[in-house]
């Protein structure tokens, strides 16, 4: 039977990095994409060409039926073994100047998303008795950001629901853990300044902004550690120190 992966928000930047990794450790790979399925179907391509195994798969991840048709998919390639719950979103500003459809729909992709496609995802790996789910977070869910207050706390959001269901699915055989980001060049940066990109770069004790490839190793690790659950890897190149 195969080992299938399940990357959601996986056509660029770190969702892109990580479901090319799984794919090149073996798992059969479902790139999830939402609005970019050029992005997501030519990368799809060219594991195949290498000879790899991946698909790719609409799924809005604000959508519970979207996300129980995604699973179902999943199950019926083979085993699914990893989830990684990396789509997401952000807005920016003043607390008082977000709008409360605004905070609902971060809030709907990051945290309730993020729940749902666990949900999903265990029932299949408690029947088994294996499995590896890694939501990403940010490193903002750790400490917070100035005028990104939704965004920070539904990061958090995601943090504490990591180490919940750690608790709760441990029993069963399967981990739970957390990537909370740092500073990634992808695309949420452009929003940055060539000034603030380079004091953001001061900030941080390596020197350098981090690559999608970045976190991508870290998953993989998660993926593999039998024996690490609960557990928030800051990979921020010492930002948060």
């Amino acid at each position: 039977m195969d080992r299938v992966c399940v990357v959601t928000g996986a056509s660029r930047g770190i969702g892109a990095a990580v479901a090319e990794a799984m794919a090149r450790k073996g798992y059969l790979t479902v790139f999830c994409y939402d609005q970019h399925q050029e992005s997501a179907e030519k990368l799809v391509r060219k594991l195949e060409a290498e000879g790899f195994r991946a698909v790719a798969f609409h799924c809005d991840v604000g959508s519970e039926e979207d996300i129980i048709g995604l699973i179902s998919y999943a199950e019926n390639l083979g085993a699914l073994e990893v989830v990684v719950n990396n789509a997401g979103i952000s807005e920016s500003g003043m607390l008082q100047d977000i709008t409360p459809a605004q905070w609902h729909h971060v809030f709907s992709i990051n945290a309730r998303g993020t729940a749902l496609v666990c949900r999903e995802a265990a029932k299949g790996m408690i029947a088994r008795k294996s499995g590896r789910i890694i939501n990403i977070s940010s490193m903002w869910g750790v400490r917070g950001a100035s005028c990104e207050s939704v965004y920070s706390a539904s990061k958090a959001a995601v943090i504490g629901f990591t180490l919940s269901l750690a608790k709760e699915l441990g029993p069963s055989g399967i981990t739970v853990n957390c990537i909370a980001p740092g500073v990634i060049d992808t695309d949420m940066n452009k929003g940055y300044s060539h000034e603030e990109m380079d004091e953001l770069i001061r900030e941080t004790p390596l020197g350098r902004i981090g690559l999608p490839e970045d976190i991508a190793h870290a998953a993989c690790f998660l993926a593999e550690a039998s024996f690490v659950t609960g557990q928030v890897l800051t990979v921020d190149g010492g930002f948060t120190l």
